[in-house]
């Protein structure tokens, strides 16, 4: 089966390689890059009259994009770019419910793949002696405080976990609320990653961390493996497996957290997987854990990223003030 990037341009296909084998980003990511990119230069032919007007736009070949058209590239063009995504690009381009417009989101993931690729072409080819995005302007992304579990919900959660799978899935429970783990991390974990008080994580990017085990995780741990023990898996190294003896996948993760989730009577309120990374990540803020601890720990590349759980402490600070007993008390309330 052939790669869908081979339709990409030599100078393309080169960025690609250099994310994946020198930055250590994974296939997923460079995969992304292409498609954001792909976008980008099928509007450029557009725009520039070098595919008919009345062309689908998806189906626009860029095998032919080369140095010249990527150099003539001006803020002007990338700014009518997010025009074009902010208003005439399918939400969902294969139904025919779709909205039009891209989110802020959205829009600035594309952005930052062009950024990347402008600055390949400067700073580490010198193919390009001047960035024309150097100066460009990301979209402002609404800031969401995540959601996540209080610590008596997350007491329940892990009360209600029963069945045939119970050592396993308290376990994973159990991880994903003390040590914050992504989803893609959990499920990637193998038997030799495991020492006596401490995991080896592989997170994004291909980056090893070592996260270190409380009680509970230790405890969780132990008893899964002597459930273990007693199958016979097909994939030996995995940690967890799945029902067919595989290794348990993110389908089946989210569906666990979900089942328990809606056992424990925490389902409506549409909390997730992720949302127990979120979780961790609160609980331990609020316990006295400093943010830079916390972004070693949550295997953060950028300390902004983890910020955001320093303004559910604040949160959590300003609902404190509102609940003291004199929060009612005003100067010359005894004159009334």
């Amino acid at each position: 089966m052939s790669d869908y990037r081979d339709d990409a341009p030599e100078i393309l296909r080169d960025f690609l390689s250099y994310h994946e084998t020198i930055r250590g980003h994974s296939k997923k990511t460079a995969d992304e890059y292409f498609l954001d990119l792909r976008m980008f230069f099928r509007f450029l032919k557009l725009q520039k009259n070098l595919a008919p007007r009345d062309a689908d736009f998806d189906s626009i070949a860029i095998s032919d994009v080369g140095l010249p058209l990527i150099a003539s590239v001006t803020l002007t063009d990338v700014y009518e770019f997010l025009t074009f995504l902010s208003r005439a690009r399918p939400t969902r381009p294969n139904s025919p419910n779709t909205d039009y417009g891209l989110g802020a989101k959205a829009r600035a993931r594309k952005i930052s793949a062009i950024r990347s690729f402008y600055k390949y072409l400067t700073v580490k080819t010198k193919l390009l002696d001047e960035n024309p995005v150097l100066d460009l302007d990301s979209p402002k992304i609404p800031r969401t405080l995540p959601r996540y579990l209080s610590l008596d919900d997350s007491r329940k959660l892990l009360e209600s976990v029963q069945g045939q799978n119970r050592e396993r899935d308290y376990c994973i429970l159990t991880l994903f609320l003390n040590c914050g783990l992504r989803i893609s991390e959990l499920i990637g974990l193998n038997l030799n990653d495991i020492a006596p008080d401490s995991l080896r994580v592989l997170g994004k990017g291909n980056k090893e961390r070592v996260v270190f085990l409380n009680e509970a995780c230790v405890a969780a741990i132990n008893g899964y493996l002597e459930v273990r023990k007693l199958s016979r898996p097909k994939d030996a190294r995995a940690l967890f497996i799945s029902r067919n003896g595989g290794r348990v996948g993110r389908t089946t993760v989210h569906d666990l957290v979900k089942k328990h989730l809606l056992d424990a009577g925490l389902e409506r309120k549409g909390y997730s997987a992720h949302k127990l990374r979120h979780t961790a990540a609160t609980l331990l803020l609020q316990n006295g854990v400093d943010v830079r601890t916390l972004q070693e720990l949550l295997g953060h590349e950028n300390l902004n990223t983890t910020q955001i759980y320093t303004h559910v402490e604040k949160d959590s600070l300003r609902e404190a003030a509102l609940r003291s007993p004199l929060a009612g008390e005003k100067s010359g309330d005894k004159d009334k």
